[in-house]
């Protein structure tokens, strides 16, 4: 069956998305790895960031217009490409997002403000409680979406207040140097870098990984164009059973009035993202690695996140003590809200490529099933004993690396083959995805050099 577009509603009613996949990189890349590095090298490596995010803007948009116009997620797509991608997809999604190195940190800045020794058992407790979070939600999209949107309203402002009161005109001007690649004593990157750790970084700005896929999930739930009737998993205890349809209704590309309504969905589900992922994105980055030179460089920033700590002692110091136990609770509490994010968004992908190749299952189900079993393998990685949650954050990403490498030119060959020229990207933006896809290529060869 084909459908026909209707024509987009107001900005305010097609927020949330791009919140969710906000709040997908605030807990790896903005809290974790570019606050780690700047506290090491400095502002100088700031501009990687930038570039980091910026590629994934574009990159997200070419995901949002396959589901865009045909009403289904793009791991649909991806099997009508190959019935044997869903295979790539569950492997690359369970490896890469099994290490749980965000909720670790999170479970280590708690550990600290309450004075625990062991912070691998409130690890395996945040694991729980994400895993309750998630069941006992009606609908899913929901829960995920009004998580995020509070936890962004609230933190973004007060880590901003923070680091605006530290941060002395010296720092600015640190910082204006390195958004155009000028450091303390290198042009654009140090060379004692550690690759992996700028690997994962650049990977983890924004999203990163397979979970930059995700987005199709999201504004499928949100009715973008043509997924008005896309139904959501909801909650196998306090949700209604539903079945959920896996492919969806494409646009009739021949209908003229659909190619004027998409380029006007295009140009606002474009605005709605580059305001609230690319400009919010960023903003946070900047503010995030401005706070933590501004406290943290030059102190001989220890292994791991000891830097956060070390944030937080400087911020009480020269703050006051009750500022420096808001910033670790925001803090611990946007990384407890990425890994509930993450946790959802690999579920849904995992969960729907197997659904691809078994063909009826029910999805809501079988979704709780991979949630649940992801839970298992992180506390099995808690009990292990390998908890340190830079080394997680950074073994997760050099995965996401080569994930991104190949889930780029899939989506563009995707887009190429499905959809009429007049829906296809524009030249510009063909040059800018064959760079981004270039640049991840790159380094993740540089990364097999590296090991081999």
């Amino acid at each position: 069956m084909i459908s026909n577009l209707k024509y987009p509603p107001a900005f305010y009613k097609i927020i949330g998305p791009s919140i969710i996949l906000l709040g997908l990189g605030l807990g790896s890349g903005e809290l974790i790895l570019w606050p780690y590095l700047v506290s090491n090298y400095g502002l100088g490596i700031i501009w990687a960031a930038l570039v980091g995010i910026t590629f994934q803007f574009f990159v997200n948009m070419e995901i949002e217009r396959y589901s865009l116009l045909y009403g289904e997620s793009i791991f649909a797509g991806f099997s009508r490409l190959s019935k044997k991608m869903p295979y790539w997809f569950i492997f690359s999604t369970f490896i890469a997002w099994m290490w749980p190195g965000i909720i670790a940190t999170s479970a280590k800045v708690f550990a600290v403000l309450f004075d625990i020794a062991s912070f691998d058992i409130i690890g395996i407790i945040f694991l729980l409680l994400i895993g309750m979070i998630l069941t006992a939600g009606p609908r899913l999209y929901k829960t995920v979406e009004s998580f995020q949107m509070v936890l962004i309203a609230v933190s973004i402002p007060a880590i901003a207040i923070i680091t605006f009161y530290l941060t002395k005109e010296t720092d600015l001007i640190a910082l204006a140097h390195g958004l155009v690649g000028s450091g303390e004593g290198y042009k654009f990157l140090p060379s004692d870098i550690h690759l992996f750790t700028l690997l994962g970084a650049i990977a983890y700005s924004g999203a990163g990984g397979n979970l930059n896929l995700a987005q199709s999930f999201y504004i499928k739930e949100k009715g973008y164009g043509a997924c008005q009737n896309a139904q959501g998993i909801s909650s196998i205890i306090t949700g209604q059973a539903q079945k959920i349809k896996i492919y969806g209704e494409p646009t009739d590309f021949e209908n003229h009035h659909n190619l004027i309504k998409f380029k006007k969905w295009w140009k606002l589900v474009n605005t709605e993202h580059a305001l609230v992922f690319l400009l919010t994105g960023a903003i946070s980055i900047i503010l995030l690695a401005l706070l933590a030179y501004s406290t943290t460089h030059g102190m001989g920033v220890p292994e791991s996140v000891g830097f956060l700590i070390d944030e937080y002692r400087v911020i009480s110091v020269v703050i006051t003590p009750a500022v420096g136990v808001i910033f670790l609770l925001l803090v611990g509490t946007l990384l407890f809200g990425t890994q509930l994010t993450v946790l959802d968004s690999t579920s849904r992908i995992i969960a729907e490529n197997i659904a691809i190749l078994k063909g009826k299952v029910n999805l809501s189900k079988l979704y709780y099933l991979i949630l649940w079993t992801q839970i298992g393998a992180g506390i099995l990685i808690f009990l292990i004993g390998y908890t340190d949650p830079v080394a997680l954050v950074v073994t997760g990403a050099i995965i996401n690396a080569f994930a991104m490498f190949f889930h780029i030119a899939a989506t563009y060959f995707l887009n190429q083959k499905m959809l009429p020229v007049d829906y296809q990207i524009s030249f510009i933006r063909k040059i800018i995805l064959l760079v981004t896809w270039i640049f991840f290529g790159i380094l993740a060869l540089w990364a097999i050099i590296r090991v081999f």
